[in-house]
């Protein structure tokens, strides 16, 4: 249904009120050089949080705006649909359609890629190769750290409401290996919830941001729900290409970079030190947030490479414990520039609080102690050798996967549904490579294997089924992607 307002204000109600400014068809056309619904919702966002549009103002019609830039008025119509979605504007029927309050509202309504990646199924496989998890049976005992807590009297955390958020020993331990100077850490439920909270508080409607492409799902669900427009910058085996992210930075105006420095998710790519200093050079005269995520912090064997080395006053680095010490710890340490994390600490008061101080006394305990570090680091090499089995198999039947760091491994097939469909019959699960892509059409198809569920005793044979279903054709006729 198309959102059309009126083209006359209702009548004033016996003068009590004054009627709603009315605003110019013309004032949509200053400054605005992108003509797409995204662009168009972008421009009007800005002017209403600029104060340019006033709340209340009533907008001229789809039709008058459609004219006056010289665009379908479908195209104006999903502009609007966008910017209603938000709260930016409201329909009020008959009377027109208004602008809303300057605080946008978020959409409610899923964007899909992590369902898409994860989907529900009833079916039975052999190898669940999709999750993208680590093996829990390499993974410290978290009962052993709890019982060590327990005998030092670490059960008096949990009566502090009026303590420090983040636990002194804990703060000093991870700074020892920080990439940078961090003037402020917060401790935070996971790296996906410091990434959303970075970006509630930093990131508007209509805002570009510079993604990884492929890119990891739900950092373009958490984009796609504030209104935000995913940049993509594509990738070579040393990180993100430099040509990519200066367009990005330059031509898009990218607000903001979101990156995974090490054993990228889904390409296990690591950036290398020549990368870091070409990547920096592009951001260093822009104001360009960075948010690095360090997803598998203590698994990855490549060397931590961050921006913020040579950023560090717009860079804030997050470092999670999910893969190497468990996934219900719920824990990630994001440190960076005060002026970055102050308004997501501040505002994370006013909920939650802080994360429990128990379990940062935990992933502390375990941190500490030796039996500990010796299983993630024999993880680490595992997950390692894994990979490299893998790669060996498959090289060995044709198939050759650049060396990669991490759990799993991206996969090129030539059509990602015959080749599901294939491994499923098989018993095999793998998760598509579709919701991985920014854009609409990927020049090729992938598959994303986690190699943490790989055993020894499967390896050839999930070689085999791999290998064939690369070359796995769809039984309908298919039209080329561009």
């Amino acid at each position: 249904m198309t959102i059309e307002p009126a083209t006359t204000p209702r009548a004033p109600n016996n003068g009590a009120a004054p009627a709603p400014a009315v605003v110019s068809p013309a004032e949509f056309t200053a400054d605005l050089d992108d003509r797409t619904p995204a662009g168009i919702a972008a421009a009007v966002s800005r002017r209403i949080r600029s104060g340019a549009l006033q709340p209340g103002s009533r907008l001229p019609t789809v039709r008058e705006v459609a004219k006056e830039l010289r665009v379908s008025p479908s195209t104006v119509n999903q502009a609007w649909r966008a910017l209603a979605a938000t709260g930016a504007i409201i329909a009020r029927g008959r009377a027109g359609t208004f602008v809303g309050q300057p605080e946008i509202a978020r959409p409610t309504t899923p964007t899909g890629r992590y369902q898409r990646l994860h989907p529900p199924t009833d079916s039975a496989f052999r190898v669940d190769l999709s999750r993208g998890t680590p093996d829990p049976d390499l993974l410290p005992d978290l009962a052993a750290a709890l019982r060590d807590i327990a005998s030092h009297g670490g059960g008096d955390l949990a009566a502090d409401y009026m303590g420090e958020a983040v636990l002194p020993d804990l703060a000093a331990k991870v700074r020892t290996d920080w990439p940078f100077r961090a003037e402020r850490l917060a401790v935070l439920d996971g790296a996906l919830d410091a990434v959303d909270r970075l970006l509630t508080a930093h990131i508007r409607l209509g805002d570009a941001v510079a993604v990884e492409d492929p890119c990891f799902p739900p950092f373009l669900d958490l984009l796609a729900r504030i209104g935000a427009r995913p940049i993509p910058v594509r990738m070579d085996e040393s990180g993100l290409l430099p040509s990519d992210l200066a367009r990005a930075v330059g031509s898009h105006a990218a607000t903001a970079l979101i990156l995974q420095p090490r054993a990228q998710n889904p390409t296990g790519v690591s950036l290398t030190a020549s990368r870091v200093r070409e990547l920096s050079d592009i951001l260093q005269n822009t104001a360009a947030l960075v948010i690095e995520d360090d997803h598998s912090a203590g698994i990855a064997a490549a060397p931590l490479r961050s921006l913020g080395s040579r950023l560090p006053r717009r860079t804030v680095h997050i470092r999670s414990f999910s893969k190497s010490h468990g996934a219900d710890l719920r824990l990630a340490v994001a440190g960076g520039p005060a002026g970055l994390l102050d308004p997501v600490v501040e505002r994370r008061m006013l909920g939650p609080g802080w994360t429990s101080r128990l379990l940062q006394r935990v992933l502390l305990s375990m941190l500490d102690n030796e039996d500990a570090i010796h299983i993630v680091t024999a993880a680490r090499a595992e997950y390692r050798r894994r990979s490299a089995e893998l790669r060996r198999a498959l090289s060995s039947r044709g198939i050759t996967i650049a060396r990669n760091d991490g759990i799993n491994l991206w996969l090129p097939v030539a059509d990602e549904n015959a080749a599901m469909i294939s491994l499923a019959a098989a018993g095999i699960k793998v998760a598509p490579g579709g919701p991985f892509e920014v854009g609409d059409h990927p020049v090729s198809d992938h598959l994303r294997i986690t190699v943490a569920a790989v055993t020894d005793s499967d390896l050839d044979w999930l070689a085999t089924e791999l290998a064939a279903a690369t070359t796995a054709a769809p039984t309908y006729r298919r039209v080329r992607r561009a």
